[in-house]
């Protein structure tokens, strides 16, 4: 059989522009239509066929007048004839069948078309086609029939690929659909050297986008390598490419990966003049692998490879080995409080020291030595020497801690087991004194059990739940010991655990101006704007109240107009309590910061669930700029995550799922979670009869630590089990007390035991009841985060090896438990000390990198927190995974110095009295027993307070009336009931505005 052949109409005079075939499921009068749009005479429209000796020109539609915002995949019918192409109106002229001799093949134009991307030109790629039997006969002569139908797709996709060549010029890879939720890019390159592909979703990168990758000729005689491995992974997984050595002659190959972690690698000889590499990384970050032969790098070394954390979870646990030592004198325990201690080494490190009554009854210290000789101790009372000191302690060589003394032995350090313990132990007697921390990473979180036998040996065990390769860190006086960190092959059965991602560019909001209106938005439902309250703190310290709008069903907007630059502290209160992400940094102004810390999330989703239901939360990442925010959701049954912008730095997110259980929700910015991320939620089973209880006599106001409360719950007719417990700010629980108190109706009594915000969780047969948890304030000085400021050159740049602190002003904020986490390189030595103004902490960095420190006042993070901290200098010790330090303290009431306890803390005002103008007819004259009026606006002023004055000839007058109308404007109203000239005194702050003191005329 000949090669089939396509014939086609074709006019040798008109110069052959590319024409696209539509098909379509057309119904006849949509076709009508289509053709009267587009001035098509319906009764020209003839079937051609090869027996014509002389045919008109086919009818040309325009492209440019497809709808883009739908799908469209039309089927040609030869009998309609219908073609597009030049839509110009031409005069029809002769035309003769041509032979082609070409296959067929199938066309498929890809249209990019997004709110981020302007639709592109549309791209022709072909595919070759395989012809069916019945397709497969000569079509060369009048008897053969045209085909019946030829068959063109028009699809719009989301996705978009270019690559960027060295030569700067961008090329289009090809991008085909595997009907399986992925797609397969395929590219021809044309030129040598480093091309860089991004790929786009919706018109936003996706992880790891853009991805490099080099391009040399296989027959170039050179060694060169390619692979996945060169250009993105994932850690704890590993990473494969290829080296090939055809025709490179003889010379020395090898290989080094260098990175965030260790990689171990691996290599077989394939026999074939190719060698197949693997590497295995330990952490996420950017890894630079350096390939050379004969001494020198092959083209395109060193690559580097994006490594991602995806889907990784880490568990971690510190025991501590320190040296104690007796301090002479006698201390009381009033003193012990106020006392921080220091202990500098005798190279100059200088690290904070805890102090503890030993069993001897004296004081004595707590460290780690790092390093023999004499040591100087120093204890200090507000940064005073205390008597005797500073000490001198001298440490000897077999006191300071050496991981290389270590002895590590087990098999679970070799390979484990799914759903079982896997043991190793761990013995220190040899090593001297040092902290000892332990960290798994690797496809789920494994629960990690420790057994310290106080002999200095321990028993550890980890209960991992999914296959796979499990990195574990195990470090000794911050030094790894011999062997870590160790890469563990899991096997067995997973939990068959689900997981959904979407991800979303986050585009950085406008600058906000002093005097412009601003905006934050929250979304809350099932609750009334009238038990919501609002205020802003300027950086100044001076707090007004805001305003709270309903913008629609659930979705409430505060708005202010801020008077100065920088950072605005805005809180939102729900019965007096801050909602969730409350208190909110708001910076006017140029941001001074970016990036994972400074994104909030905040809402019922990220707390609990029910199966079927929406679990709604929001994010705001307006003061991270711009970048992409991650969200994922994993659990027993796939997550419908839905996202929606509110175009103002914030967004909505709910997700729905099918199977109860306990979910993970995790949020990345930028590939780095957001403070408490990833958040564990439990999902419960659909409600059932729990939806008919409800509650009644819930206790409101302020209720009092250590004495009893309770309410009532009403059964209406559902059968089950009710039960009830409540939560301490402290995270302590406790049962609350159920009694039947009538057929179907229960009493619930509970007794708070500390003050803050507590949480009554109220369950039916498992399942919360409607409004549980339900949250309560207790007490009446309960702990404020908004009141809470950390400041100090301890949040700024600091340098290894070299102690510094900060304060955290807890004035006016009331009692409560302050928590200070630092998340970094390495673990630091930290305390926390009691001043004046509130705490001082004190820590000491080893290693340089970025620290993370999270400050939380009762469980909730103070504004700014969590802060990044840049530290540079040398290594001080052996680098790893990430390490967590942490100090906690029961706090007491502070108040500003001089200020007794009811006196509250004055802002600090900034005004110009100059600028307040005022006028009226109550400045000149008045009328005895009437109403006099006369305005105040001080808008341009700054904020003060406002001091108005009206005396007589008798002394003041009777009544002054003052009102606040908005934006530092008042109207002020005064009688008078005697004849005589008065005077009106007019302050802003401690100044008299222009025209003050007035005289009055009556």
């Amino acid at each position: 059989m000949s090669t089939p052949r396509l014939l086609r109409a074709s006019n040798k005079a008109a110069s052959p522009q590319p024409l696209a075939i539509i098909s379509n499921p057309l119904n006849s009068h949509r076709l009508q239509n289509l053709c009267k749009n587009h001035q098509v005479n319906r009764l020209k429209r003839k079937l051609y066929t090869p027996s014509t000796e002389k045919v008109k020109q086919p009818v040309l539609l325009p492209l440019a007048n497809l709808e883009q915002s739908h799908l469209i995949n039309y089927h040609f019918l030869a009998q309609n004839n219908i073609m597009w192409g030049r839509d110009e109106e031409e005069e029809q002229k002769e035309a003769t069948w041509e032979e082609y001799s070409v296959l067929f093949r199938d066309f498929y134009r890809h249209m990019t078309f997004s709110e981020y991307d302007r639709p592109e030109n549309n791209v022709v790629f072909l595919h070759e086609h395989e012809f069916p039997e019945n397709l497969k006969k000569s079509v060369n002569g009048s008897e053969s029939e045209p085909f019946s139908t030829i068959i063109s797709n028009y699809t719009i996709h989301t996705h978009k690929a270019e690559v960027k060549m060295p030569s700067g010029n961008v090329d289009k890879p090809s991008i085909e659909d595997n009907r399986d939720g992925t797609v397969s890019i395929k590219y021809d390159p044309r030129e040598e050297g480093i091309h860089e592909l991004a790929v786009k979703y919706n018109g936003e990168h996706v992880q790891g986008s853009p991805f490099k990758f080099h391009v040399d000729s296989i027959t170039s005689g050179y060694v060169t390598a390619y692979g996945p491995g060169l250009v993105h992974g994932v850690s704890g997984e590993p990473c494969n490419f290829t080296i090939s050595t055809k025709g490179a002659g003889a010379g020395g190959l090898s290989l080094a990966v260098e990175g965030p972690s260790k990689a171990d690698i691996t290599y077989h000889d394939n026999k074939d003049g190719t060698v197949s590499v693997s590497y295995l990384p330990t952490a996420p970050g950017e890894y630079k692998i350096s390939v050379r032969f004969g001494d020198k790098n092959i083209k395109g070394s060193p690559f580097f490879a994006k490594i991602t954390g995806e889907g990784r979870k880490r568990n971690q646990i510190s025991v501590g080995s320190c040296s104690e030592v007796t301090l002479p004198g006698t201390i009381t325990d009033a003193d012990l409080r106020a006392l921080n201690a220091s202990i500098q080494a005798p190279s100059g490190l200088e690290e904070p020291c805890f102090l503890k009554r030993l069993p001897t009854g004296n004081i004595g210290i707590s460290f780690t030595p790092r390093e023999t000789g004499e040591h100087t101790v120093s204890v200090k009372r507000m940064g005073k020497h205390i008597t005797n000191s500073p000490f001198k302690v001298n440490v000897c060589e077999r006191e300071v801690g050496d991981a290389k003394k270590v002895v590590v032995t087990g098999n679970g350090l070799k390979e484990g087991k799914t759903h079982v313990e896997n043991y190793f132990a761990v013995d220190t007697r040899n090593a001297g004194f040092g902290g000892l921390s332990l960290s798994i990473e690797g496809p789920s979180k494994a629960e990690i059990q420790c057994n310290d036998k106080d002999d200095g040996t321990l028993n550890i065990s980890y209960k991992p739940t999914e296959p796979g390769f499990y990195i574990v860190n195990l470090k000794f006086a911050d030094h790894h010991v011999t062997g870590s960190p160790f890469t563990v092959k899991v096997t067995g059965e997973g939990s068959n655990r689900q997981r959904e991602k979407i991800q979303r560019q986050r585009d950085a909001v406008p600058i906000t101006e002093v005097g412009s209106q601003c905006k934050l938005t929250f979304k809350m439902p099932g609750i009334t704007s009238f038990d919501l309250t609002s205020t802003v703190t300027s950086p100044s310290n001076v707090t007004e109240d805001a305003m709270i709008q309903e913008v629609e069903d659930g979705l409430y907007s505060v708005h202010f107009v801020p008077k100065e630059l920088g950072v605005h502290t805005v809180s939102v209160r729900y019965k007096d309590m801050h909602i969730p992400g409350s208190p909110f940094q708001f910076t006017v102004g140029p941001l001074r910061d970016s990036g994972s810390h400074l994104v909030k999330a905040g809402g019922a989703g990220l707390e609990r669930g029910e199966v079927g239901i929406p679990s709604e939360f929001n994010v705001w990442t307006r003061e991270a700029g711009g970048g992409a925010l991650a969200i994922s959701v994993e659990g027993p049954s796939k997550a419908e995550i839905e996202f929606k912008d509110r175009k103002d730095g914030s967004c909505d997110v709910s997700y729905v799922v099918s199977e109860p259980g306990e979910y993970r929700v995790g949020l990345k910015f930028n590939d780095r979670h957001i403070p408490d991320s990833p958040y564990k939620v439990y999902i419960s089973p659909a409600m059932g009869e729990a939806h008919k209880l409800e509650v009644a006599q819930f206790p409101q106001g302020n209720i009092q630590a250590d004495i009893p409360a309770q309410f009532i719950v009403r059964k209406n007719g559902a059968k089950g089990e009710l039960d009830a417990k409540i939560l301490a700010p402290s995270n302590q629980s406790d049962d609350c007390f159920i009694q039947l108190i009538d057929q179907d109706t229960y009493s619930v009594r509970f007794y708070p035991r500390e003050n803050g915000i507590h949480a009554i969780h109220c369950k039916f047969n498992g399942v919360h009841i409607p409004g549980s948890p339900f949250r309560i304030k207790v007490g009446k000085d309960v702990a404020d985060p908004a009141a809470v400021h950390a400041s100090g050159n301890g949040l700024q740049e600091v340098k290894t090896g070299v102690k510094t602190d900060l304060i955290i002003d807890t004035c006016n904020a009331g009692a409560g438990s302050l928590a200070v986490t630092i998340d970094g390189p390495s673990k630091v030595s930290m305390d926390c000390t009691e001043v004046d103004e509130g705490y001082k902490v004190r820590y000491t960095p080893l290693l340089p990198g970025d620290y993370y420190m999270s400050i939380k006042y009762n469980n909730m993070h103070i504004v700014g927190s969590p802060f990044k901290i840049t530290c540079t200098g040398d290594k001080l010790a052996e680098e790893g995974a990430q390490e967590t330090s942490s100090v906690i303290v029961d706090t007491v009431p502070k108040f500003s110095k001089g200020n007794k306890a009811h006196v509250p803390l004055m802002p600090v005002f900034r005004s110009d009295a100059t600028k307040v103008q005022s006028k009226g007819m109550g400045l000149k004259k008045a009328y005895l027993g009437k109403q006099n009026q006369f305005t105040i606006n001080a808008t341009d002023a700054g904020n003060n307070i406002l001091f108005v004055g009206i005396y007589g000839p008798k002394g003041p007058c009777e009544e002054v009336y003052i009102k606040h109308t908005g934006r530092n404007t008042y109207t002020v109203n005064y009688v008078v009931r005697e004849r005589g000239d008065y005077i009106a005194i007019i302050k802003w702050g401690d100044d008299h505005i222009p025209g003050s003191p007035y005289k009055v005329e009556v």
